[in-house]
């Protein structure tokens, strides 16, 4: 089974590599930042989306947000005008359900499957090949594709059909975001009464209170590592997607909303390319503290 990808930015390329090492054949777009250390590994290369669905049996997509993925999917050269009937295109960017049901119908048009495939663990389970994956599609389409999935995550779980997968991205960056800023809260509570952030995060970790969050996100914090893992301008993609999502269904979500507007704040402060664990930075400047490990 030969597997194309477009897309070989933080997530990208990480997880083409493991594709690699678990022995698939591999296509990818030559005009990607990365694809000549893709391409030094052993992938073969395509100039156009279009030529990338010609060569394979799976295209994988891991792009920014739904216009990246209709335009190159559905555009002129796109893979929709490479692929063969029966071609599985499986998306897994972080996209809204409803350009997902969209972009399916336009591929089902021309027999090609789809599946919504988005994907939670960031950069370091990415290149771990841990990452979790949550997809929407047929059973029939998501058993065929299984394997080669696995070969990039730990966790693989059809949540239903076409949107679902992006429907669950959705809510897991509901929770990862509002976590984050509970985190910040706490800590920076803790750093002004003049408790040690640390000895805090030690004695919470094994609590109720602790989570993957804290533990992936609290030592960033207080070694002051924001280099990106995960995007702010990216978290905000997301929720933007969340927002736009619970307007059409009529849900109100008066968290999301509030943590949307703190990360749009930290980019207008030029902290957009930061890490997400950055939101501790609104919190620090609110309270004239900083959480560190040596304050």
């Amino acid at each position: 089974m030969k597997v194309g990808f477009i897309g070989l930015g933080i997530m990208g390329k990480p997880m083409s590599k493991n594709l690699l090492k678990a022995g698939y054949e591999l296509v990818v777009l030559a005009k990607n930042k990365g694809a000549a250390e893709l391409v030094a590994a052993g992938a073969a290369q395509a100039d156009t989306p279009k030529e990338v669905a010609e060569k394979a049996d799976i295209v994988i997509t891991m792009l920014p947000n739904s216009p990246q993925v209709k335009e190159v999917v559905l555009g002129s050269d796109g893979v929709i005008e490479g692929a063969k009937p029966g071609c599985v295109v499986v998306d897994m960017s972080s996209i809204a359900p409803l350009a997902s049901q969209e972009i399916a119908g336009r591929l089902a048009e021309k027999g090609i499957h789809m599946l919504d495939a988005p994907v939670s663990g960031g950069e370091p389970k990415a290149i771990e090949g841990t990452l979790s994956v949550m997809v929407g599609g047929s059973e029939e389409v998501f058993d065929k594709c299984f394997d080669v999935m696995k070969a990039m995550a730990a966790s693989v779980v059809r949540t239903g059909d076409i949107g679902a997968g992006n429907v669950a991205k959705l809510a897991n960056q509901i929770i990862v975001a509002i976590n984050i800023a509970a985190m910040s809260e706490a800590l920076v509570l803790a750093a002004k009464v003049g408790v040690e952030p640390e000895l805090v995060f030690q004695a919470i970790r094994g609590g109720l209170a602790g989570s993957n969050v804290l533990d992936a996100k609290a030592p960033l914090v207080m070694d002051r590592h924001f280099e990106p893992g995960f995007r702010i301008n990216l978290h905000i993609k997301d929720l933007s997607n969340v927002l736009e999502t619970s307007q059409e269904v009529g849900v109100p979500l008066p968290l999301t909303s509030s943590v949307m507007q703190m990360m749009q704040e930290l980019t207008a402060n030029e902290m957009g390319d930061c890490d997400h664990s950055s939101l501790i930075r609104y919190y620090e400047k609110l309270a004239e503290i900083e959480v560190s490990r040596q304050r």
